[in-house]
């Protein structure tokens, strides 16, 4: 059987002396490892001379719009930086090629180089602060960018047209298995009563997607003298920011608030359902959003989890997101609680490999007029075993729609 394709991201450099191939932009966190970074680079002979190929992965954290850097001042700070020499290889970092690299070398020649790079696993995903509508330039966030460049060693300063700049994404996934139903409750006694007020609120369930509603179960049992005047229920997304120190900010991504009532020495119980999307928050300044690629749209900010919580190294913008039940009371305060959740993406199915999305495929779809390949699976259509077939349906149809003949 013939191969499959394989769907391939490649970026040239803008003098075109320099192309870098990737088989994917998405490299997933597992929580126990991250996917390898492996690709490959084509470059010029004749522009590389007795030069040397480098490759570099950064993890940057921008905490500063792009136009206030002046004055040799950077809001910016590198939380990882990997460098890889390509060409001439050094024995000591020789990997075995992977599947990807192996059929790229073979179709592109002697002139691709393969690169590999492992991403620690206490680096942030990535994630993009949302900007203003006057902010310019490169948005706040965690970014990983991919660069390759000819020089004569590390140090020459590289000129942005030879070089190729490729930004990639961490992300992680749904967990397959959710954690337990979230379920808080709170009792409030009031001055000048000696009964209280019990409320309880739970979700239907741990993990939501993006863009699935979350329904909201409240219980409230009133035996005190006072009466609940409103309900408010809202979506808070939480950011922590780690760098130079631990900073957290929150902003509420979907809220509700419902007129119901409920008087003293009664009950109430009630479903509520909200939906955090990202149309009804796009004026937010500073709201944390999925890491994106170029111009394309994105989401909120999928929640992130960390397998050690203990681990203080982990720096970059860690996203969590709560649901807040707060309880109006005439003369007596607000009883509120919260319940944490996971917002995410489920894990994409792979792509099947006769149908890639986007990018160039190293075989054509089509083989031959007599042969297709659909999910690698080859079929034969001979023109010979159509025709014969095709006389058969007729045959019968006309010995169907003839009238019998009587006895």
């Amino acid at each position: 059987p013939l191969p499959k394709p394989l769907r391939v991201f490649k970026k040239s450099s803008p003098n075109c002396k320099l192309t870098v191939y990737l088989g994917k932009r998405d490299f997933v966190d597992h929580l126990d490892h991250v996917d390898p970074v492996d690709g490959v680079i084509l470059v010029d002979p004749e522009y590389l001379k007795d030069r040397k190929v480098f490759v570099t992965l950064t993890c940057a954290f921008r905490y500063g719009r792009e136009d206030l850097d002046v004055l040799g001042l950077s809001f910016r700070k590198d939380l990882y930086i990997s460098t890889f020499q390509a060409f001439p290889p050094v024995p000591e970092e020789r990997k075995p090629n992977s599947r990807l690299q192996e059929r790229l070398l073979k179709k592109l020649g002697q002139h691709a180089h393969p690169f590999y790079f492992t991403i620690p696993q206490n680096l942030p995903c990535s994630v993009t602060l949302q900007p203003g509508p006057e902010d310019t330039g490169k948005a706040c966030g965690v970014d990983f960018e991919i660069r390759a460049f000819c020089a004569k060693s590390m140090e020459e300063k590289i000129h942005k047209r030879n070089s190729v700049r490729l930004v990639i994404r961490k992300v992680q996934y749904a967990p397959e298995k959710p954690g337990p139903q979230p379920m808080v409750e709170t009792t409030r006694s009031f001055l000048m009563s000696d009964r209280s007020l019990h409320l309880e609120a739970s979700l239907d369930k741990e993990l939501y997607y993006h863009g699935e509603p979350i329904s909201v179960n409240v219980h409230v049992t009133n035996n005190s003298t006072k009466t609940v005047k409103r309900v408010k229920i809202s979506v808070r997304q939480y950011a922590d920011i780690c760098l130079f120190s631990t900073a957290q900010y929150k902003c509420p991504v979907a809220q509700l608030e419902a007129d119901d009532q409920v008087s003293s020495s009664s009950t109430f119980c009630k479903v509520y359902t909200l939906t955090p999307t990202l149309d009804k928050n796009r004026e937010k300044r500073g709201l944390a959003l999925d890491g994106k690629l170029k111009h394309e749209d994105t989401n909120l900010a999928s929640s992130t989890i960390v397998k050690d919580v203990t681990n203080k190294e982990v720096l970059g913008i860690l996203v969590s997101y709560r649901v807040k039940v707060k309880l109006v009371v005439s003369r007596g305060g607000d009883v509120s609680v919260e319940l944490p959740f996971i917002l995410m993406h489920p894990k994409p199915p792979e792509p099947p490999a006769s149908r890639p999305q986007s990018g160039e495929s190293l075989q054509p779809r089509m083989v031959n007029p007599r042969m297709r390949i659909h999910h690698g699976t080859e079929h034969q259509f001979p023109w010979k075993q159509q025709r014969d077939m095709l006389v058969c349906v007729f045959q019968l149809c006309q010995k169907l729609t003839r009238p019998s003949t009587p006895i």
